[in-house]
């Protein structure tokens, strides 16, 4: 099971109703962080999820509102006395870009870990899932996220036990260990099934559509796709600015074969999402309006 929370939808600035871009995941006792604008803690708070256990945090790029809420979270880290390590993942120039904030809070009590994504694609595999970035089109070097969880065929006890394996061994290789004794390896090729269908999450924002986001949100369980404006008169001015009005958002959903699509980062000037909506749907009919604490858990299919 994947828990995944939406805590700010904002672009641009915070308002009174709407923190700024912010994406929670927590999965097997490891939580991750996409953006960490303004608001996030508060967020996080409201939501009653906790900061302990994030490990990872990504970010699409460093304009402010992704970014200006990590000094603050670093402090809370440091102060609730953390040291594990914590894992940052971003475009290139991210130690430089953390480090620069880090003038307010220098001292932390945990070590920092810095991966800047390389080239157009990169895979990172942690915590039980693997984390793929993709480029997309900003006007700043930017990426999307695809979060996936595998999950590995039934075990057959029958053939576990055609093929004499001791009992203790049964629940090991389920879980995917090799083991070795003095006479022989078992594998857990020979007591699994093919594999099932996992979990996919795919999360994208401040882009034009792209040939990379319609081919790593492909089949995805939850789709998170940027749309900053739902007034077709503003498609002009999603083109000069490098950003995606929810009808192409729609498209890319319809394209990919998501299950569902969630919008989110929004124009501050767009007060009412869910008034286009309707328009949207004809194009997706699984797509909503994404709102702050929006949630959902993905399960694995029986």
């Amino acid at each position: 099971m994947l828990d995944v929370c939406l805590l700010g939808c904002g672009g641009m600035m915070p308002l009174p109703y709407r923190y700024l871009t912010a994406l929670m995941t927590r999965f097997n006792g490891s939580s991750m962080l996409i953006d960490c604008g303004e608001g996030t803690q508060i967020a996080i708070k409201e939501k009653g999820w906790s900061f302990k256990p994030i490990d990872v945090i990504c970010f699409t790029h460093y304009h402010g509102d992704h970014i200006s809420g990590l000094p603050g979270l670093l402090l809370t880290m440091g102060n609730a006395d953390r040291t594990d390590p914590l894992t940052l993942i971003g475009p290139k120039g991210l130690e430089r870009v953390v480090s620069c904030l880090r003038v307010i809070a220098p001292e932390l009590p945990f070590p920092i870990v810095f991966k800047e994504i390389e080239g157009a694609e990169q895979t990172f595999e942690m915590n039980g899932y693997r984390l793929k970035a993709f480029r997309v089109n900003h006007n700043v070097l930017c990426y999307g996220y695809t979060l996936e969880i595998d999950r590995a065929g039934k075990f057959d006890a029958k053939r576990a036990k055609e093929q004499g394996i001791p009992l203790p061994y049964w629940s090991r290789l389920q879980n995917g260990e090799t083991i070795e004794t003095e006479n022989q390896v078992y594998t857990p090729d020979l007591v699994l099934g093919p594999a099932r269908k996992g979990i996919k999450l795919t999360y994208t924002t401040d882009t034009r559509p792209t040939d990379s986001i319609k081919k790593n949100a492909v089949d995805s369980d939850l789709f998170i796709c940027e749309g900053m404006y739902g007034e077709k008169e503003k498609a002009a001015k999603a083109v000069e600015y490098k950003h995606m009005t929810f009808y192409e958002a729609a498209s890319l959903a319809q394209e990919a074969k998501a299950k569902e699509m969630w919008l989110t980062h929004y124009s501050p000037s767009l007060t009412k999402p869910e008034y286009y909506m309707d328009e949207v749907r004809r194009i997706f009919p699984k797509a909503k309006a994404g709102k702050d604490g929006m949630s959902v858990e993905l399960m694995f299919e029986d």
